[in-house]
């Protein structure tokens, strides 16, 4: 069996067959497979093809590949081809391994080398080419034998069926198809399909197509006088009798097909139809032929449509599954039968249910099974088949494992969902979390679900602690984190090796990911003033009312629950947030690069032994699943808070993935410096200095520089310009800069942008109320400054800029939960809700009310009543804090 992958490649230059200089063809368009590095191609051409023209006609073009002795000829057909090289026409292939290389689409662009080929005779002219070769990677084929163990594995799925339920393909009247979600399904099929994958569907329908031709056909044999009786214009509100379902689906059978053909006729597919039985299967000469039929259809590039004959199928035998197969009583058993038979890598079955419920889903504490084993049948309670269609929750699991046991993997899914059916089946072939995925192999460790449990249960735990227990634990973070110094570094060490020889991170990221005995000692000391302030965060009284007499109410802080902390490159993130989690009495789920896995596993190992010193080890989890960001964000009955700390993007994706959950955070970190007229020479360069180049991948670094127009050409801004030359920041001219020079640096393409290195933009303004819109039209709300020896000007700027942070002669560094004494921060928020600017402790908390009273109802406040309101105003305890 062929393992390697199989590259499609176009290019438009004069072709060369193996071991001989002779040009076989004077043609502008060729084809080649690569196939482990050895290529030996021999080419026909039956038609005159034009030299130079892109779009030349090669009609009947064969290309053979001997791929050395070991390996398997290849034989690829190529009929008919006029596409150019935007859009090459689908190849159909004959082939002894049609399964290896079969769909020649070409729309995406080649990273190829110009080394990686050479053609004899090749120019500088066609090797320029190469930077525009399209190709397409054909997956991966694997030996058939146990199923995929994880959902990220399914990407590498070959073989594919796709069932579709009865309530996926009919309407909601049950009466025809429901057009929209099946030509959706095409269009996902044929992605796939063109991809190189072999896909198989296994359809209902027939029996809605044929109910609606039929009741047509009754509309039209009654009598002029029966119809204007029935007062009925409307075919879908005929009284009809109950038609008989073999009549139904042998008049929609040939309708249903056609409208597949049509659909897939769109994507240059071809599509076959299969009618089947349960006795096909038990007639041993009958199931080789039909596995030979379908083999032959998928290596000609053919779409299987395959149903039920249910025309002429007998009614389900009880009880007649024996030796361990299956037997045919609906599509869904069909599906498993044939993923078998066919050694498929994939079924998907799509059902108008989200997936597999521990309880009927109409249920209240009905819950979604993500992943489902082999023997969980016990927890889960099946309700009552769908409102169409022969089989139900429990026929589909059934099947699944039948087909589990086989070695096929199995997804089961919701097709009918108007916001994800358009994107089900490439959604669960990319590996997301959709629906129920069977699995054979169970995590050694807990699911991310039971960690968001554990979190909520331990940091519960952890809010009863007494203040001084809390703050014992962070303590004795802080001094592991000094003790522990040097297994720290090594493993972070481990990390920006790996990152630096794999050059998958950009330089700010890099720096974020170093750590160093400074900064270890700087978050030693950040965990200390975090403890030293946390002895009355938790069940501090904010307001105290007494209602009426012996009825007081109370204000309190309490922890807002689970929090999601998602950071990239940020290993000194983990520490950090833990402890102020601890100290907030929050459960937390972290959610760490894995550019920095092996820093966080060691700092995580830490913060567990820290959290036993009370018995809380449960209250912080380290997510080190599959789990995609994306999925994360949807566990909105988990998790109560997301906080996202990394890069813009990333930032900008989780609120655009929660779902149902609030984000605390802030996409940009887009921050200004106004250098004002009055601004004074000694103060402007040490800020700007330090704003721009003490840290530049910060959020809180200066991106913008705004200088006041009288500035221009003078001595300050000389000094200016030079100290930003000297530490090498190159300078982007906004426009009104740009417009002042004759030569100017290079002009910003965007004013709304973070740099996060030595790059920033620099524009002029014509005062403070035009550096003041500049920063409200292309800011982020992040922090700006103002330098000016006016006062007046920077009250003026401090009341009217409209940012978390709004600062008069300081760097924009100084935008920071250290550096403003809490301790440290889980992040910068722009938000307008909750909490702004830098987050400590007080923004992990809520407030809950606490009403104390004797036997006191509503019906005695009444005009009638005997008791009268007070809502006197009582002290509140004094806090050490305040």
């Amino acid at each position: 069996m062929v393992t390697s992958n199989f590259v499609g490649l176009y290019f438009p230059w004069p072709v060369y067959s193996a071991g001989s200089r002779r040009e076989c063809c004077n043609s502008s368009l060729g084809f080649i497979i690569l196939f482990g590095g050895h290529v030996s191609c021999r080419l026909s051409v039956s038609s005159e093809c034009r030299a130079g023209s892109l779009a030349a006609s090669a009609v009947g073009l064969i290309l053979e590949l001997n791929c050395a002795l070991p390996k398997t000829a290849i034989l690829a057909k190529i009929s008919n081809l006029k596409k150019s090289t935007k859009m090459l026409h689908r190849a159909a292939l004959s082939s002894c391994v049609g399964t290896s290389a079969r769909c020649l689409l070409a729309r995406v662009r080649s990273t190829a080398s110009s080394n990686l080929l050479h053609f004899p005779g090749s120019t500088h002219q066609t090797a320029r080419h190469w930077s525009n070769i399209p190709f397409i990677t054909v997956p991966h084929m694997r030996s058939h034998g146990k199923p995929f163990a994880h959902r990220s594995e399914l990407k590498h799925a070959k073989r594919i069926v796709v069932k579709l339920g009865s309530a996926v393909v009919t309407r909601g009247d049950e009466c025809g198809l429901a057009l929209g979600r099946l030509a959706s399904i095409v269009e996902q099929v044929s992605v796939l399909q063109n991809q190189g994958r072999e896909m198989m569907i296994v359809t209902s329908g027939a029996v809605a197509f044929g109910k609606q031709r039929l009741r047509h056909e009754i509309l039209l044999s009654q009598s002029v006088r029966q119809a204007l009786h029935s007062g009925q214009n409307q075919l879908k509100d005929m009284q009809v009798p109950v038609l008989e379902a073999r009549a139904c689906a042998a008049a929609g059978q040939s309708g249903l097909m056609a409208l597949y053909e049509a659909m897939f006729t769109q994507y240059s597919i071809c599509a076959a139809q299969i009618l089947v039985t349960n006795l096909d299967f038990h007639d041993e000469q009958k199931r080789r032929n039909l596995n030979g039929t379908l083999h032959e259809l998928l290596r000609m590039n053919i779409v299987p449509i395959i149903n039920t004959n249910d025309a002429v199928v007998p009614p389900p035998e009880p009880n007649s599954d024996l030796q361990g197969v299956i037997s045919i009583k609906d599509n869904d058993s069909l599906a498993a039968r044939l993923a078998v038979e066919m050694k498929a890598d994939l079924i998907i079955v799509l059902s108008d249910v989200e997936g597999l419920f521990d309880s009927p889903p109409g249920s209240d504490d009905a819950k979604l099974i993500d992943i489902f084993y082999p023997g969980d049948q016990q927890s889960v309670t099946f309700g009552t088949k769908s409102r169409v269609g022969m089989g139900g929750m429990e026929a589909k699991v059934k099947a699944a494992l039948w087909a589990l046991q086989g070695g096929t993997s199995v997804v089961i899914a919701n097709g009918t969902h108007p916001k994800i059916s358009g994107h089900v089946i490439t959604d669960i072939v990319e590996g997301k979390k959709v629906g129920t995925f069977f699995s054979e192999v169970k995590p050694a460790g807990p699911t991310v679900e039971q960690q968001a449990e554990m979190a909520r249960t331990g940091g519960r735990s952890l809010a009863t602690l007494l203040p001084e227990q809390r703050a014992e634990i962070i303590f004795h973070l802080a001094d592991l984190l000094t003790d522990h110094r040097e297994e720290i570094l090594s493993a972070n060490k481990k990390d920006m090796d790996e990152a630096e020889d794999k050059g998958r991170l950009a330089a700010p990221l890099l720096k974020r990911l170093s750590l160093s005995t400074a900064k270890l000692n700087s978050l030693s000391i950040g965990l200390r003033q975090i403890a030293a302030s946390s002895q009355d965060s938790v069940g501090r009284v904010l307001r105290r009312t007494r209602i009426a007499k012996d009825l007081e109410l109370e204000e309190v802080t309490v922890p807002i629950g689970v929090l999601l902390v998602i950071f990239e490159s940020r290993p000194d993130c983990l520490p950090q947030v833990s402890a102020l989690a601890i100290a907030s009495g929050n459960g937390l789920l972290l959610k760490g690069g894995k550019e920095a896995a092996n820093t966080n596993q060691i700092l995580y190992r830490l913060t567990q032994e820290a959290l036993s010193l009370h018995g809380v080890r449960d209250a912080v989890q380290l997510v080190n699943t599959r789990e995609e960001v994306e999925d994360l964000c949807r566990l909105n009955k988990l998790i109560d808070l997301i906080i996202p700390r990394g890069s813009s993007q990333l930032v900008r994706d989780i609120q655009k993935a929660a779902k149902g959950i609030p984000v605390m955070g802030h996409s940009e970190g887009i921050c200004h410096v106004y250098v004002d007229s009055d601004a004074s020479v000694d103060k402007v360069t040490r800020i700007v200095r330090d704003s721009k180049c003490e840290y530049p991948a910060a959020c809180n670094a200066m991106e913008t520089l705004l200088i006041h127009r009288d500035i221009l050409r003078t001595p300050l801004f000389d000094q200016i310009i030079d100290m930003l030359r000297v530490e090498q920041v190159k300078i982007h001219a906004g426009p009104r800069f740009a417009s002042y020079l004759t030569f100017s640096p290079s002009e910003v393409k965007s004013l709304r942008t973070e740099y996060g290195d030595l790059e920033c933009c620099l524009e002029v303004v014509d005062g403070v109320q035009d550096a003041i819109e500049h920063i409200h039209k292309y800011g982020s709300s992040h922090t700006d400054a103002i330098i000016t020896e006016n006062e007046q000007t920077a009250e003026y700027f401090l009341q009217h800029v409209d940012s978390a942070c709004v600062f008069w002669n300081t760097s924009t560094r100084f935008s920071d939960g250290y550096r403003f004494g809490l301790g440290a921060e889980v992040g910068i928020s722009t938000a307008r809700i909750h909490a702004r600017g830098p987050v400590g402790i007080e923004g992990l908390l809520t407030t809950k009310w606490i009403l104390r009273g004797e036997n006191h109802v509503v019906s005695d406040f009444s005009e009638q009543g005997s008791k009268k309101y007070l809502h006197e105003k009582l002290p509140v305890p004094q806090t050490s804090s305040s």
